[in-house]
């Protein structure tokens, strides 16, 4: 019997397959299409049917917006576990790209009072999409293997910046909508057939931050196979690929990294609660690798002797 539930936010993007084999549970995101209240995950609709509707749906101009989970919503999903006498690990998308992780931490201080004999950990995953979802599996093995929670958490904290994310957008135009990039450079960017690579750093707060350009998509997923060469540190070790409705490009990322020596890779639909700010043809990259904080200056390593289980 697991010692604890493993809980994540729908941006985790883990499939359902292996969602289901590491016995972890979700909690959904919503998103508006034309005003229409949709769920971005839902147990009895086939993910990827989800995902072709919506960007399906961009493409033809819908408008779509995304809202964080609220904090009463965190409440309601986590109740009925810490009711039946489990202790809880809640994962959750990096606190630079959505404001969840504070509305999860207020959720977990109000039922830590209800339930003071429960255990509750919040962990910022400082990741999105499947960087999110490969601290989740991670953890379930560990929790599989007989550590604890307060070792998981610990291992998550200190480990989720070695997820290495890169992705490449179709269209510029939905970073446009978010603010990512000006009207001007767009428009430019379109005409020059240029395609932005961008990746989560390794800031306190980890953002989703430009890396660099390529023309032409080719050379937008080659560079993501570049990146995965140059930081990967196992290549025994699972690679996740998501994609917003572009599958072919996601496949020949996939035999990119092949013949990088990857032998274990994972293709999904790219989570919509990410997926609709950068809009249909996005591909991303995941994989174990490097830690990013040596990228920033600041950076300082954990002591040695840390009490949080290998990472190998």
């Amino acid at each position: 019997m697991a010692s604890f539930e493993i809980i994540v936010d729908s941006a985790a993007n883990i499939p359902a397959a292996l969602r289901k084999e590491h016995n972890i549970s979700v909690i959904p995101y919503h998103y508006l299409v034309d005003g229409e209240d949709c769920l971005c995950f839902d147990e009895n609709v086939p993910f990827e049917e989800t995902a072709k509707q919506l960007y399906d749906d961009m493409r033809a101009g819908a408008d779509v917006k995304t809202s964080l989970i609220t904090e009463e919503h965190i409440e309601e999903a986590l109740t009925p576990i810490l009711e039946a006498g489990k202790d809880v690990f809640l994962l959750i998308i990096s606190s630079g790209v959505s404001g969840t992780f504070q509305q999860a931490e207020k959720a977990a201080e109000t039922l830590k009072k209800r339930y003071p004999e429960r255990k509750i950990e919040v962990v910022d995953s400082k990741n999105a999409s499947m960087g999110e979802g490969t601290i989740a599996l991670r953890v379930a093995d560990l929790r599989d293997m007989g550590e604890s929670l307060e070792a998981c958490a610990a291992w998550a904290r200190e480990n989720a910046y070695k997820i290495n994310s890169y992705l490449t957008v179709g269209d510029l135009k939905y970073l446009k909508r978010t603010g990512r990039i000006s009207t001007t450079l767009a428009i430019a960017g379109t005409l020059l057939n240029i395609k932005p690579v961008l990746r989560a750093d390794g800031s306190t707060n980890a953002k989703i931050v430009f890396e660099g350009r390529e023309h032409g998509r080719k050379k937008a997923l080659m560079a993501l196979a570049k990146k995965y060469k140059e930081r990967v540190d196992d290549v025994s070790a699972p690679v996740f690929i998501t994609h917003a409705d572009c599958e072919e490009d996601a496949n020949a990322l996939a035999d990119m990294l092949r013949g990088l020596g990857a032998s274990n890779i994972v293709i999904e639909f790219y989570d919509l609660c990410t997926g609709s700010h950068v809009g249909p043809g996005t591909v991303a990259l995941f994989f174990t690798g490097k830690d990013r904080r040596r990228d920033t200056p600041s950076f300082q390593p954990a002591p040695a002797g840390s009490p949080v289980p290998s990472s190998n």
